[in-house]
């Protein structure tokens, strides 16, 4: 190493305290060894703060707004404070609505529900099913994977250029992909969107754990992202923007905390006031321990420093792909190119290997957790792998023994938690398994590829 990587790589911060860094696991050769947690993209492990913050209010838990007892008032204050954290957060604007949501997922279906009837929706194909999907019930113009992201701007302006100029729009879009981790340019697609009378949705949920993400300066109109992603538990998720559509719709869910006012009506039914807030969509009891895990991650990382996070990511990234180019057995996939800009997550294919089986090897063998399948993205992946649009394949690993070909691809995936250590141990084993094969021997099993026993 020379002195200066040596000095650059000292000026980067440490990883950031998550559960499970101790974590031991057997391998199928024997002994123990600590789990390489690769599989950021799917769920980032807690940070050790915010579980802290956590289990220091837990015995404080009350439920919120309507209690007049202290716990419940403490809670109430919590929950609201923490709303206010996230639009921090977020650089939300005066009059954004910060929504605590069960995920992305439920973020995308809650603002489907909310957007105007006749509303145009223009998504590539190239989203997360969260956001491909909820879109169903409107008027909806898939966008072909573009190759570039200028490509992906000239795409979408074609696309809005022959709409209905006098009915309302969206336009959805990922920030960072969940497949290739490339960075979509979103600022580029918000204004292309705005010039054509459109609005956009990011899906950051990929972008948030990884990047600063401000409303405001990427001019979005809404951001939807999951805690379980952004080093909070399960559970909980924000959509947060303007509040106009979502004052207007329909609550998402009909229920106490939704309602402002409700009356008998003369002719026996009842006649409902709603909120007009955040709390309009917000029915029932809320996730109030969620809302705080995901404020308390939220302050965690901007009090570690964006900069110091970024760089070091992107340290753990040249190391990656360094070591992946070294094997001339792996593809890593890509749609902008081997030089666009990505956060910490790669997907690849190996000559030779079923996906699920190198995925297996690497778990039983090295204790190395990464991801394999179509990570819940098919229409992106199959055009990444180049096969027939039409192929039937699922999220999880396909009906495929070992040696057979794979309709799949394996992800590794990291972040602030990550230690040098779990990557050089990745880097390695997928060197020591495409030279040598595996150790083991392994069987199908209820679609998954497992070690023989």
């Amino acid at each position: 190493m020379s002195v200066s990587t040596a000095a650059a790589d000292q000026s980067l911060c440490t990883p950031l305290p998550v559960l499970g860094r101790d974590v031991t696991v057997p391998l199928v050769t024997g002994g123990e060894v600590t789990y390489a947690a690769l599989d950021y993209a799917a769920s980032a492990p807690a940070l050790q703060r915010v579980w802290d913050d956590v289990a220091a209010y837990a015995p404080y838990y009350g439920s919120v707004h309507r209690g007049a007892g202290y716990l419940s008032q403490l809670s109430t204050d919590l929950f609201e404070n923490a709303r206010r954290t996230v639009a921090e957060f977020l650089g939300c604007r005066a009059g954004d609505q910060v929504v605590f949501t069960r995920s992305t997922t439920d973020s995308l279906n809650l603002l489907a529900r909310a957007i105007p009837a006749g509303c145009q929706v223009f998504v590539f194909e190239t989203e997360h099913h969260a956001s491909l999907l909820p879109w169903q019930h409107a008027h909806v113009t898939y966008l072909d994977a573009p190759r570039t992201p200028g490509q992906a701007v000239e795409i979408l302006e074609r696309a809005l250029a022959g709409r209905d100029p006098y009915g309302p729009a969206l336009v959805c879009v990922t920030g960072a992909s969940n497949v290739t981790g490339e960075l979509w340019p979103v600022r580029e697609l918000a204004a292309a969107a705005h010039a054509h009378g459109a609005r956009i949705v990011l899906d950051a949920a990929q972008l948030a754990p990884h990047h600063p993400v401000s409303v405001t300066d990427l001019d979005v109109d809404w951001i939807a992202f999951s805690g379980h992603k952004l080093y909070a538990p399960f559970g909980s998720g924000v959509l947060a923007g303007r509040a106009d559509w979502l004052q207007a719709a329909e609550p998402y869910l009909a229920g106490g905390g939704a309602s402002r006012r409700v009356t008998r009506r003369e002719d026996g039914g009842v006649a409902v006031e709603w909120h007009e807030t955040a709390a309009r969509h917000e029915a029932g009891s809320p996730n109030v321990i969620g809302a705080y895990a995901i404020a308390a991650a939220c302050k965690a990382l901007t009090e570690a420093g964006w900069d110091s996070l970024v760089a070091r990511e992107q340290h753990l990234i040249a190391k990656v792909r360094a070591g992946l180019a070294e094997v001339p057995e792996v593809r890593v996939l890509s749609l902008f190119g081997d030089d666009a800009p990505r956060v910490g997550v790669l997907s690849f294919v190996v000559d030779g290997w079923n996906s699920s089986h190198f995925a297996a090897a690497l778990s039983a063998e090295y204790g190395i957790g990464v991801r394999d399948g179509l990570f819940c993205a098919h229409p992106l992946v199959r055009t990444l792998l180049g096969t027939d649009p039409q192929t039937q394949g699922e999220c999880g690993a396909p009906e495929a023994a070992p040696g057979e070909k794979s309709l799949n691809a394996i992800r590794v995936s990291f972040g602030a938690g990550t230690p040098d250590e779990h990557v050089d141990r990745f880097v390695n084993a997928v060197r020591e398994l495409v030279r040598d094969g595996a150790k083991w021997q392994y069987r199908t099993e209820e679609g998954r590829c497992v070690p023989a026993v």
